[in-house]
């Protein structure tokens, strides 16, 4: 089993997004069974909550499901837990570095590593932008990138 856990800074907005788009891929390819998701933040202040409501609507609007989605704050265990970390912007792996460093089976990488056509380094926060069309458009890309290329590594 593959296991991805994508990260941001609040866990309500970004990394929810990315772990119901990237879920809806693998169910679409029937990969369930072969690759786990899940998202936390870095920070632990809308633990328990539901992705915020911009998240909800354009994934509502995509018809992709973020049923039973809380927040939760990234832990230790998730390095020995997970074998991808991907974040969705610089400081996002500044803090995931902050908190562990030690598991060097584990790939950390931003989202939009696996995405060459874009100019943009980092997934913008709609929390503070109120843009959540273009953070879609940037998660669904950098998703189905990961995906082809877990799918290439590791032979799936």
């Amino acid at each position: 089993m593959i296991r991805v856990l994508f990260v941001c800074l609040g866990n309500i907005c970004r990394s929810p997004m990315a772990e119901a788009v990237f879920r809806d891929l693998i169910n679409k390819e029937k990969l369930q069974d072969m690759i786990e998701v899940d998202s936390a933040g870095t920070g632990n202040w809308h633990e328990g909550h539901m992705p915020h409501e911009g998240t909800r609507k354009i994934l509502d609007q995509q018809k992709i499901s973020y049923n039973g989605m809380k927040a939760r704050q990234v832990q230790k265990e998730d390095w020995d837990r997970f074998d991808y970390l991907i974040a969705m912007d610089t400081n996002n792996i500044k803090n995931l570095k902050s908190i562990h460093n030690k598991n060097d089976q584990v790939t950390i990488a931003k989202l939009l590593d696996f995405v060459e056509d874009t100019d943009t380094l980092d997934v913008p926060d709609p929390y503070f932008t109120g843009d959540f069309d273009y953070t879609y458009q940037l998660v669904s890309k950098g998703c189905k990138n990961l995906l082809m290329y877990i799918k290439d590594k590791h032979n799936i």
